[in-house]
């Protein structure tokens, strides 16, 4: 059975992989490592060492603690809003809208942040 630290984490390795774009292989061959593990770590079969996690951490240039952000101690995987899912930025299509978002400029970027706030609240 999968241990919630373990799933959560794998999820913040995935999160972090897509984020700086980023390939199970490409992940591995950094850590010296083939992407099958990744792909088990990622889904949380298999736990990863703290030598490991140091060397993922390393690779993908996060502190360690990134691995454990938004991890509830009480129930891990908890909803942190009552509006969002734990692992939002889990989700493939939340990630591109964060990269797309990051790639506009920052004035204009601003600009589309008020928009995106005006029509929530409309909504």
């Amino acid at each position: 059975m999968k241990h919630p630290v373990d799933v959560h984490v794998g999820k913040r390795v995935r999160h972090r992989r897509w984020m700086v774009g980023m390939t199970q292989q490409q992940l591995a061959e950094r850590v010296g490592i083939k992407f099958q593990q990744i792909q088990k770590y990622e889904t949380g079969m298999n736990r990863v060492s703290a030598s490991r996690l140091w060397d993922i951490a390393d690779a993908l240039e996060v502190p360690v603690s990134f691995f454990f952000e938004g991890l509830d101690q009480k129930n891990a995987g908890a909803q942190t809003e009552a509006s969002l899912p734990a692992d939002l930025l889990s989700d493939k299509e939340a990630l591109e809208l964060v990269r797309s978002y990051y790639a506009i400029p920052e004035n204009q970027r601003r600009r589309l942040f008020e928009l995106a706030r005006v029509l929530s609240d409309a909504a």
